[in-house]
């Protein structure tokens, strides 16, 4: 078991991102599911939530592949195979692809819309529709509206399977392998050091 000091996890920013943007989707999820039932002004303040919450991701996604591309990651553990490590990034790609292309969808959507309702982030900052979206013919607006939407809603599908595998791997590793996988985002769940015999360290360095 490795000693807490030489435990090999993630840096604080990075666990941030991590937590931070792992909370706005699944707030965002659980904002979605209420799209079939809430009506008049809630459904705008549903949909005006669901929206900053996206844009929210969208930024913070940004601001997490900038400190990726100039962070060191901490080594995979021995314990995992080959398969594994290979998967893991396969699922961690996904997930990148997926906080920058599920926004990106949603705000393509928003700005193809013939609603013209505008997007106030947190009912405070006001974010613009994209431009070149804005100023395409009516047809075609239609046409971006409706592939965005398809897009959108196969993205939060693929969504769904991620966070389901991405779950499952950490608990196996945590319940079943116990090789602190787990910790590696989650700091307390590190091993700690073994207590220091002072006897037997006074008996070793006198010798």
């Amino acid at each position: 078991m490795a000693a807490k000091g030489d435990f090999a996890r993630f840096n604080y920013v990075a666990i941030f991102f991590h937590w931070i943007v792992a909370a706005l989707i699944f707030a965002n999820i659980l904002i979605a599911w209420q799209f079939c039932w809430v009506q008049g002004p809630m459904r705008l303040l549903a949909f005006q939530a669901h929206k900053s919450i996206g844009i929210t991701v969208l930024l913070l996604s940004v601001l997490r592949i900038m400190w990726r591309a100039v962070s060191t990651l901490p080594p995979f553990p021995d314990t995992m195979r080959s398969w594994e490590k290979g998967a893991s990034k396969i699922v961690e790609r996904g997930f990148y692809f997926i906080m920058l292309a599920l926004p990106l969808t949603g705000w393509a959507l928003v700005s193809a819309s013939d609603l013209h309702i505008p997007t106030i982030l947190f009912g405070i900052a006001y974010w613009p529709d994209i431009p070149l979206i804005g100023a395409l013919p009516f047809d075609e607006k239609l046409a971006v509206y409706s592939a965005s939407v398809d897009a959108h809603h196969m993205l939060a599908k693929i969504t769904y399977v991620l966070i389901g595998l991405h779950v499952l791997a950490a608990l196996r590793h945590q319940f079943i392998k116990r090789d602190h996988v787990l910790a590696r985002m989650i700091p307390f769940l590190a091993p700690r050091r073994a207590p220091i015999d002072l006897r037997r360290w006074r008996i070793a360095a006198s010798k």
